[in-house]
């Protein structure tokens, strides 16, 4: 769960690297380092941000490079597990997203063979694998190494004897940018776009050979072509634009993305293939399961289908019959977990569909259907635009399924997430602010907005947060309340409104203050909370999607006045492409 780069060309390699190491630290930001090649190979390495130790890599001189910027899976990070890791001369490096899944056996056998390990990663055994088979031509190396290789790899390799970079790809994200007399590879188009936004997706299994005039892809026991891609974002879709935080910045932008990725969704063979399918199951991870529960309760009430939802990370270890269609839900389209969960539906026969952000992203390769959010660039560790884009699909997926009953709702909708952009959060910061503890709780599809919203809270603040069905509070979590612990309580219009009052009133008779959202000008509820959120009269759709954006809010603006660090939370990557 790390980033890569490389670059072979006519400019110096390593400023362009550090640039696109900076666009990457989403993935990983506990240390760095650097290769180039001039006359020899030289590596630097560093514990801590690229962003704030840049300066070490000034000197390093070549017009090919290597670079990688970690979060940690083996070994703590600190200079000697940071890579790019080298052989045993030196004369090779190579850098490594993913996980080597029979790393210790390995790592036994070569130290049994004379090798010697510096540091304590997976990765190392890649390297040293290499200068196994290295007898002058990198690729072939490569080639050789990873069939001694299980688990997921994006691996771009540098020998001093070979002016080449070579990439290789299994389970994990590898792109290469195609710019004038020079040649990038990253682990997304996001250091790309600076130079060019002509790209190809690399696939399972493929090997590149990157010079600065051609790229050549082999898969098995030949070449083969993969087309190239042209990305619509632009340079400054991945800056902040003036907004203090990407965060913020991604919030404010949710508008514009709930009214593009629901208009660009049409009837057609994905809509026909849902009203065919008879049940689904939906598999996904963190803020895209939060999405993806909101989904099974509109879909079971407006359409009556049948929908489970389950956490790709336990969905392989489930043997019912599987039937229906199953959709991966997952930003990245590289989440580990989904992938997966996804190729276990296939093998049942089950029709699949991805629903992502990225572009020709592995979810896309699985699955029989995908349908796009097109959020564009998210950089905050953080989702917000991403969850709200997955929203967007499903609120349309639920239109079209009812023959567009929904039309004037969707239609309204991403007004009134303007709306709640301005709403007056000050006092509900203070409280979150001054907490230990807090709760967030809603009944029916605004429990899953309490999980989100928990979730936001818990991952920028550092705050303990938990979400939970309001009802099963009393099933325990009251021992929990006092004074001390704010309770974040959703109670819009609906059937559980009622209960929902009467949930408050048991919360606030054990002493914790309420944060009550709910429709402004609602007296009842006013009168028995502490602090009132109110938001415009709606539907249920816009009343799911303002109190979403306003717990999004709530979040960051606790986090900023706690002084975090918002866009890059500690122990947190953006995309989680290992199990």
């Amino acid at each position: 769960m790390c980033g890569i780069v490389g670059y072979i060309g006519i400019r110096e390699a390593a400023p362009i690297i550090v640039e696109g190491l900076k666009r990457l630290e989403y993935r990983g930001y506990d240390s760095f380092g650097i290769a180039t090649l001039n006359s020899t190979l030289v590596t630097m390495k560093k514990c801590g941000r690229i962003s704030e130790n840049e300066h070490c890599a000034v000197d390093l001189e070549g017009k090919v490079g290597i670079g990688h910027t970690r979060w940690a899976t083996h070994g703590k990070p600190d200079d000697l597990n940071a890579h790019p890791h080298t052989d045993c001369t030196g004369s090779i490096a190579v850098v490594h997203n993913g996980i080597i899944e029979n790393y210790a056996e390995l790592r036994r056998e070569l130290r049994e063979r004379g090798h010697a390990f510096s540091s304590e990663t997976d990765t190392e055994v890649i390297a040293h694998l290499i200068e196994e088979h290295y007898a002058g031509d990198l690729f072939d190396a490569v080639r050789e190494a990873i069939t001694h290789l299980e688990g997921s790899y994006a691996v771009l390799a540098m020998a001093q004897d070979d002016p080449r970079i070579i990439a290789a790809r299994n389970a994990s994200p590898l792109v290469i940018g195609i710019g004038d007399g020079e040649l990038l590879a990253a682990s997304d188009v996001t250091p790309l776009l600076d130079h060019t936004r002509k790209v190809v997706f690399l696939e399972d299994g493929d090997i590149a050979t990157i010079s600065p005039e051609q790229i050549i892809i082999w898969n098995g026991n030949g070449p083969v072509e993969r087309s190239v891609s042209m990305i619509e974002w632009d340079v400054e879709s991945a800056k902040k634009g003036g907004f203090e935080h990407f965060m913020i910045k991604e919030i404010f932008e949710q508008p514009d993305v709930f009214f593009h990725t629901a208009s660009s969704l049409k009837d057609g063979a994905v809509i026909d293939a849902m009203r065919e399918c008879g049940s689904m199951i939906l598999v996904s991870c963190g803020t895209s399961y939060h999405a993806a529960l909101i989904f099974r309760y509109l879909a079971e009430k407006y359409c009556s289908i049948p929908v489970r939802v389950e956490l790709a990370s336990e969905f392989k270890y489930y043997t019912p019959p599987l039937q229906g269609m199953v959709i991966g839900v997952t930003q990245s389209g590289e989440t580990a977990d989904t992938i997966a969960a996804l190729k276990k539906a296939r093998q049942f026969n089950c029709t699949t569909l991805g629903i992502t952000n990225v572009l020709d992203s592995s979810v896309t390769r699985i699955a029989d259907h995908t349908i796009y959010t097109r959020a564009g660039p998210e950089i905050s560790v953080a989702a917000t635009k991403s969850f709200i884009a997955q929203l967007a699909v499903f609120l349309q997926i639920i239109n079209l399924l009812q023959d567009n009953q929904c039309e004037e709702v969707m239609a309204m909708v991403h007004r009134q997430i303007e709306d709640s952009l301005l709403i007056d959060l000050q006092g509900a910061v203070d409280a979150c602010g001054r907490a230990d503890h807090v709760f967030f709780v809603g009944r029916g599809p605004y429990y899953p907005v309490a999980l989100e919203g928990a979730l936001k809270m818990k991952e920028i603040s550092y705050i303990h947060a938990e979400g939970y069905a309001a009802g099963e509070l009393k099933h325990g979590p009251f021992a929990l309340l006092s004074e001390k612990t704010p309770v974040i309580a959703l109670c819009l219009p609906g059937e559980s409104y009622g209960v929902m009052l009467s949930n408050i009133k048991e919360m606030k008779a054990r002493g914790a203050p309420i944060i009550g959202i709910g429709i402004e000008g609602d007296r009842e509820l006013e009168e028995i909370v502490d602090i009132m959120v109110g938001l415009p009269k709606c539907h249920l759709f816009g009343g799911i999607l303002m109190s979403s954006v306003v717990l999004q809010l709530l979040a960051y603006h606790t986090a900023r006045m706690l002084g975090r660090d918002i866009d890059k939370p500690r122990n947190l990557a953006k995309s989680v492409t290992v199990e």
